[in-house]
């Protein structure tokens, strides 16, 4: 399955995207769209799924999103309410050519590098959730401002991280409907086995071609990046749920407690039991300092 082209909603009143979209609207597959896209999760938490990366997000995370990359965010459960604020724009919105300003050179690099998809860091979530949400709710040129404002605090900030490794070329090339039926495949049926048959019989290749392909497209092997969803999900059980390891192990999708492991340590350095230790840790710590700045 390919990707969902998503259209821009633009009204008569409006140049960009500004808007909150909750459960039962939240949930979009895996899809891409010419604009920019800057995304604040006001509710809920599951997978990333932005180019060939896989990871975490959670109530208050920030990401920047690049043109044409595709990503899908897939809540934790299905039962979860998810909302967050949604802010899409076209590089050209503001004109053909504002953007060859010379005062613009920091921002064409932000708009460059967001083509890995950016998770930003905590000190500058910060500052941009509150400009983030009025944005929703101001009309006229006070929109455009704050919009500016935005992007000015991404171009002059190294708080963040580069999440996919794809370039993006890739995912509009020729061959880019093979892909992404690969992974939208994978994201639908982690949790049960999957053989490099099922997988090769979904893009339409025999074995060896289709991992061939695959490590040729994404830099990985398949069997690398089908761990890498599994072991995502295995975080949030540890985190989310008093599941013992075991259980947690078989819903992830993997047959044996020692391959769990294995593939844990390797791209955790920890092991499950000792990754869960760590977080009940730091979560204590966190209400620990929520607490004393209440106090002050």
């Amino acid at each position: 399955m390919k990707p969902f082209i998503e259209k821009l909603p633009l009204s008569d009143n409006t140049s960009f995207v500004a808007r909150t979209y909750r459960t039962p609207h939240f949930e979009v597959p895996w899809h891409q769209h010419k604009e920019y896209e800057l995304i604040l999760f006001t509710e809920g938490e599951g997978k990333a799924f932005i180019g060939n990366y896989i990871g975490e997000f959670k109530t208050g995370d920030v990401f920047f999103l690049g043109s044409n990359l595709p990503h899908t965010f897939q809540k934790a459960h299905r039962d979860l309410i998810t909302s967050a604020v949604v802010v899409q724009f076209r590089d050209d919105f503001w004109g053909q050519s504002f953007m060859e300003l010379p005062e613009c050179k920091s921002v064409r690099k932000l708009f460059e590098v967001s083509g890995q998809g950016l998770k930003i860091g905590a000190t500058a979530r910060r500052q941009l959730s509150p400009k983030i949400k009025e944005l929703e709710h101001l009309q006229g040129f006070s929109r455009i401002i704050r919009l500016c404002e935005c992007i000015q605090l991404l171009a002059t900030t190294s708080d963040y991280e580069c999440t996919s490794t794809q370039d993006v070329k890739m995912f509009q090339a020729r061959n880019r409907d093979r892909i992404d039926r690969i992974f939208q495949y994978t994201i639908e049926n982690f949790q049960e086995p999957i053989t490099l048959a099922d997988v090769a019989a979904t893009a339409g290749m025999s074995i060896p071609a289709f991992c061939n392909y695959f490590r040729k497209s994404t830099k990985k092997t398949y069997i690398d990046f089908l761990n890498e969803v599994r072991i995502g999900h295995a975080c949030k059980l540890l985190i989310d749920t008093q599941l013992p390891v075991l259980e947690i192990c078989y819903e992830s999708g993997f047959n044996t407690l020692a391959n769990f492991n294995k593939q844990f340590l390797k791209m955790k350095r920890l092991t499950p039991s000792a990754y869960r230790k760590q977080f009940r840790v730091q979560e204590h710590v966190n209400d620990e300092q929520e607490m004393r700045n209440l106090e002050r």
